[in-house]
């Protein structure tokens, strides 16, 4: 009788667990590339067509002010999955291996992991130069979509104007990798789980190539294409390290040169609406699934992306372009829909709202604060400005009023958000706003790590990996 009682308080306890796990929100995870502030409820750019992304944003609570850690792939996703800004790690361009400087203790993963999650992906989260597969309980690998891609359409001129690259395909929609990357995340969301899930989805458009298929250039024809705000002079305020940063004579130069700038966006918007269309699939399954009621979703991009302002093509530079993304949020018993929020904040936000929103203890290394208040509430107070860093000592504090970059080598700018969106003004020089400067960067990190990847750091991943494979053969 007593052996039997004490199998039963087992049994109860394991109930009791299990019923404890139910409880805890899944989280579906969509991070996307390359995406900067031309999604239709930004309002930046009405030429955009992103359905989906605006119902999802109409869902929960939309960010106005969000900007990333780095702008460049490969830091602000490190930072954004460690918790620890590019001056602690050293992680500041693509050329960092993150694994060096991130150890398998300190990832979102590995907390959500801890915490009696079921960890799952598919598609780009982390830089994939550089992937840790240990991290997740399972990963959707061979997504494919390579010789697609090259399948250029009839109408293509070519590949794109040197680095930019971009042209429609003579393809299907289902043939890419991100629509294959979509469908994992789909039939997770459909299957039964015995455990809450952390669901990752990482969707590559628009990152270039911005090849996709010839109907999503047909919605955008070239010919009435709208560019950007443009100052032909805008670059005579900004200091020597501004410029070259800018590259001027690169990217933008060419495009001007072969006349191709309205082609090019043209591009972007392509890539853009394409990426929209798998996020309205991956939203239906949302709907239909039986965990709705119960998945927290979190949808971010890992910076912006310059079309032509400032003379700049691409991310690489610290200006309200290259920096700011979207950032939605949707939230069970929390957010109401169609929030708005137009605090600014960075993406070091997303690992400790995450957390607390799971009742999961926040790891001590982690450096962002958590945005609940800000779900709860989207016109509650809150005076943390955005930090943006670009490779080693160079900053950017974003306000709801005021960006300002100072480099390594002590150059300055500062621009009035209000009187001057486009930041076509300088206003560093002026000794009016030294006030200004100094309140602003109270929020630049006092210590920058060396960058990243020292002979004595890959020797210790090189231990590790022998470690690893002595254990499996064992």
């Amino acid at each position: 009788m007593k052996q039997l009682l004490s199998v039963l308080c087992v049994l109860s306890a394991v109930a009791t667990l299990h019923a404890a796990d139910a409880k805890k929100p899944n989280v579906l995870f969509i991070a996307i590339d390359d995406l900067r502030d031309w999604v239709g409820y930004l309002h930046h750019n009405e030429q955009t067509k992103t359905p989906n992304i605006d119902r999802l944003a109409k869902m929960g609570v939309a960010f106005t002010r969000s900007y990333c850690a780095a702008p460049v792939c490969n830091p602000s996703r490190a930072a954004l999955m460690s918790g620890m800004r590019p001056s602690t790690t050293g992680v500041y361009d693509n050329n960092n291996d993150w694994r060096l400087a991130i150890p398998m203790d300190k990832p979102l993963t590995t907390a959500f992991r801890n915490a009696g999650y079921f960890v799952c992906g598919s598609g780009k989260i982390y830089h994939e130069s550089y992937k840790r597969r240990e991290e997740w309980d399972d990963y959707f690998e061979n997504e494919g979509g390579g010789k697609a891609e090259k399948r250029l359409s009839k109408n293509a001129k070519d590949d794109g104007v040197g680095g930019i690259k971009f042209a429609p395909l003579d393809c299907e929609d289902s043939e890419l990798a991100d629509y294959k990357i979509t469908t994992y995340g789909i039939e997770q969301l459909g299957k039964a789980h015995d455990k809450p899930f952390f669901l990752a989805v990482g969707l590559h458009k628009p990152h270039m190539p911005w090849n996709v298929p010839q109907k999503w250039y047909d919605m955008f024809p070239a010919e009435s294409i709208k560019l950007p705000p443009y100052k032909e002079d805008d670059l005579a305020d900004i200091p020597p390290s501004g410029v070259a940063m800018a590259r001027p004579d690169g990217d933008h130069k060419n495009i001007l040169d072969a006349g191709r700038w309205k082609e090019a966006i043209q591009g972007y918007l392509a890539a853009t609406a394409y990426t929209d269309m798998n996020i309205g699939r991956l939203l239906d399954a949302f709907d239909k699934s039986p965990h709705k009621d119960n998945t927290i979703i979190v949808f971010w991009c890992d910076h912006g992306w310059h079309l032509g302002e400032k003379h700049h093509w691409r991310k690489f530079a610290l200006w309200e372009e290259a920096t700011r993304a979207p950032l939605l949020w949707v939230v069970p018993g929390l957010t109401k829909p169609g929030g708005i929020c137009e605090r600014t904040v960075d993406f070091m936000s997303i690992y400790p709202t995450l957390t607390d929103l799971c009742g999961i203890p926040k790891p001590a290394h982690v450096e962002g604060p958590s945005i609940r208040p800000l779900l709860a509430d989207p016109v509650a107070a809150w005076d943390i400005p955005a930090l943006t860093t670009y490779k080693f000592n160079n900053h950017a504090v974003r306000s709801e009023g005021w960006r300002h970059i100072r480099y390594a080598n002590g150059d300055e700018e500062l621009y009035n958000e209000v009187t001057d969106p486009n930041e076509w003004t300088n206003l560093a020089g002026d000794p009016q706003y030294n006030g200004t400067k100094t309140e602003l960067a109270k929020a630049m990190p006092t210590t920058n790590h060396e960058a990243v990847g020292g002979g004595e750091e890959k020797k210790e991943l090189k231990r590790e990996k022998k470690k690893k494979a002595k254990a499996k053969a064992e």
